[in-house]
C-alpha cells in the first residue's frame, strides 16, 4: 500500500512538473507588454496566423503571415528559429491560443501570445501604420539595394483599388520566394521624397533590383500569374 503511494504521489509530481514547463513555454501579454517586448528583442520573429486576406489588410508592422488554417502551417513554421523568441497573434485570440499550443509542440520554447489579438491592439492605439518603414532615408533605401539579393520595390496605398486587389498574392509571393526574394512595401504618402524620385504616376508600381541594378518594373495591376512569371525570368 506504501509503494502505491509513494508511485502516485510520484506520478503527481511528474504532471506538475509538465504542466509548469508547458505554462512556462508561453506567455499571454497585453498590448503594451507586446509592443515593448517587440521592441526589446531584434529581428523579433512577429507571427501573424489571421488568413492572408485578413493580413493583406492591415497587420503589426514586420510580422510574416503564416495562416493557422493553412495545410502548411507546420511546414512554414518549421522554417523559423526555434532558438529565438516568437511573438504571435490572430483577430481576437483564439487562432493565436491553438497555434502557441502547436508550435510548443514542434519545440519553441519561448512563445508570446498578444491577448485579445489584433483586434486590442489597434484599440491600444499601437497600429499606426504597417509599412516596413514610415519616410524611408535615401541612405537605408540604397543600401538595400546594394545587396546582393533580389529586392522587389513595392509602391502602393491604402486608398488604391488594385493594390488592395494585389495585396494577398503578394504575402503569398513573399512567403513562397522567401529565401530568393525580399519585399519592401512603401506607402505613397509616407514616402513621397522617394516616391517623388521614381517620377511615378500609377499605382502600385514595382522595380526588381539585384546588385543595385534594375532587373524589372512594371506599373499598374498585374495578375499573380504574370507576376510570377516575370519575377522568375529576371531573378535567374
Amino acid at each position: 500500500m506504501k509503494f502505491y503511494s509513494i508511485l502516485l504521489l510520484s506520478m503527481a509530481f511528474l504532471v506538475s512538473s509538465c504542466n509548469e514547463k508547458t505554462q512556462s513555454s508561453i506567455k499571454t501579454i497585453e498590448a503594451k507588454d507586446f509592443y515593448d517586448t517587440i521592441k526589446t528583442i531584434e529581428n523579433a520573429q512577429i507571427i501573424d496566423v489571421r488568413t492572408p486576406e485578413e493580413f493583406a489588410l492591415e497587420h503589426i508592422d514586420k510580422a510574416i503571415n503564416i495562416d493557422w488554417l493553412d495545410d502548411n502551417f507546420v511546414s512554414d513554421a518549421e522554417k523559423l528559429d526555434k532558438s529565438k523568441p516568437l511573438l504571435i497573434y490572430c483577430k481576437s485570440g483564439h487562432r493565436s491560443k491553438k497555434a502557441s499550443e502547436k508550435l510548443q509542440e514542434l519545440g519553441f520554447t519561448n512563445i508570446y501570445e498578444l491577448n485579445g489579438g489584433f483586434e486590442k491592439w489597434k484599440t491600444s492605439g499601437f497600429n499606426k501604420h504597417t509599412t516596413n518603414d514610415i519616410e524611408m532615408s535615401n541612405q537605408k533605401y540604397k543600401a538595400l539595394l546594394n545587396s546582393n539579393e533580389n529586392v522587389l520595390i513595392n509602391v502602393s496605398e491604402k486608398s488604391c483599388d488594385p493594390c488592395e486587389k494585389m495585396a494577398p498574392y503578394l504575402i503569398k509571393l513573399q512567403k513562397e520566394l522567401r529565401n530568393k526574394l525580399t519585399i519592401i512595401y512603401l506607402d505613397s504618402e509616407e514616402n513621397k521624397t522617394l516616391i517623388n524620385e521614381f517620377k511615378i504616376e500609377i499605382l502600385p508600381s514595382f522595380f526588381l533590383y539585384k546588385n543595385n541594378s534594375l532587373k524589372w518594373k512594371h506599373s499598374g495591376y498585374i495578375s499573380e500569374e504574370d507576376l510570377k512569371k516575370e519575377l522568375k525570368r529576371y531573378m535567374n
